[in-house]
């Protein structure tokens, strides 16, 4: 069982503190089973009576009636029977209508610990958490990074290979057989990733969605805005794809936790820009299935794994405009800022060069790493600029800070 330690701990961490957890994540990332499994395992081990746990799953037909806010009422109102505290779990809590009302409701009238999960981010809109009042705090779930999948199980090379190929959904590791895989991730793509997506929003053109979805799959790392997304599907053979429906087929599939949006940051000038944003996506084995395993282009699904790891830990991470060079990624945490390049070998000179040269003039006094897959433990570089191998940043946490 893979444990998910670094939530498990932040779970523990707000533990009957009065405030909602909310744990948020794309669909089967593992929310249900840390919360249902490996948190309520916590608490039987630390003298929690398991009748004082309460696990609601409204994605079950078992309690598919309890998406009613009456009929949930009911039911907790006839499963506790004294002055104790209760710790409520309830599943994909979207699913019911006016959820931040209950949710409100169940904290003024039970003695409870709630945590609850969603797969879609209107969970976090600012009218919802108007409505909680300020009582909610949000962990971000994601597919298995590489520490968690590798574990150190396995030759680290031959993991990494399997991780960049079929992605990080739990179940994954549970398959050994390829075609499983293959049939899992085609399944989750067109179910919970696509066809979830397409009733929750009420997407008429399926088509042109699907080809949005494509698209970004085909362009991690590259710049792109809703005006090329729709000229190209245009010069595609699709008739008429407008802008703003575009637009809104980007939110959705962020919406959904399927991909990520990092814009950019104007260094000089101190402020966002507002086209050209690049899109990540949430795990690298349902973009490889959409696009049949082709296009294994290693520096941009490495770019992906860094994005999606500096996410993990909690950085907000923007891309650069430095001058006329951009960096891959500007991370920030409190009053920690680093300038990270991600390239597949810089042992070529001209390689090196053009990615030191991204950092010409931030002569701020911030860390500068180039993040590569060069077989080298991490090396200063001229002008205090630093190379870090890929698999030291991605096994090691708190490296940022440490080097």
């Amino acid at each position: 069982m893979i444990r998910r330690d670094y939530y498990l701990n932040k779970l523990i961490d707000y533990k009957d503190k009065d405030i909602i957890k909310i744990i948020t994540g794309i669909r089967r990332c593992g929310k249900s089973f840390l919360l249902f499994k490996i948190f309520y395992d916590y608490l039987i081990e630390t003298g929690i009576n398991e009748e004082n746990i309460i696990k609601i799953n409204l994605e079950s037909i078992r309690y598919e009636k309890l998406r009613n806010p009456n009929s949930l009422f009911e039911y907790l109102d006839n499963k506790i029977k004294n002055n104790k505290k209760y710790y409520i779990f309830i599943d994909e809590i979207q699913l019911m209508d006016k959820f931040e009302d209950v949710v409100n409701g169940i904290k003024t009238d039970f003695n409870c610990d709630l945590y609850i999960t969603g797969s879609n981010s209107k969970l976090l809109s600012s009218e919802i958490n108007t409505k909680l009042r300020g009582r909610g705090i949000e962990i971000k779930v994601y597919p298995l990074s590489f520490k968690e999948f590798y574990d150190g199980k396995t030759d680290k090379n031959t993991a990494f290979n399997e991780y960049i190929k079929y992605g990080g959904l739990p179940y994954i590791n549970s398959l050994d057989k390829e075609y499983e895989k293959h049939e899992y991730l085609k399944m989750i793509n067109d179910t919970v990733a696509t066809k979830d997506i397409i009733d929750r929003n009420k997407i008429r053109n399926e088509e042109v969605f699907n080809a949005v979805i494509d698209l970004l799959c085909s362009q991690i790392g590259c710049y792109v805005s809703p005006n090329k997304i729709a000229n190209t599907l245009v010069s595609n053979g699709f008739k008429t794809v407008d802008n703003d429906t575009v637009s809104n087929y980007l939110k959705y599939l962020c919406d959904a936790f399927l991909f990520y949006k990092a814009v950019r940051y104007d260094l000089k000038g101190k402020e966002y820009l507002k086209t050209l944003n690049k899109y990540y996506i949430c795990d690298l084995g349902l973009r490889n299935q959409r696009l049949g395993y082709r296009q294994m282009e290693m520096t941009h699904i490495i770019e992906n794994i860094v994005y999606l790891e500096l996410l993990r830990r909690n950085y907000q991470v923007d891309i650069g405009k430095n001058k006329e060079s951009e960096i891959d990624f500007v991370v920030r945490s409190h009053d920690d800022l680093y300038y990270i390049q991600v390239s597949l070998s810089i042992e070529n000179e001209s390689t090196r060069m053009r990615e030191e040269n991204a950092f010409k003039g931030l002569d701020d006094g911030y860390k500068k790493i180039i993040i590569t897959m060069d077989n080298n433990p991490l090396i200063h570089l001229e002008r205090g600029y630093k190379m870090l191998n890929l698999f030291d940043f991605l096994l090691n946490e708190n490296i940022l800070k440490s080097i």
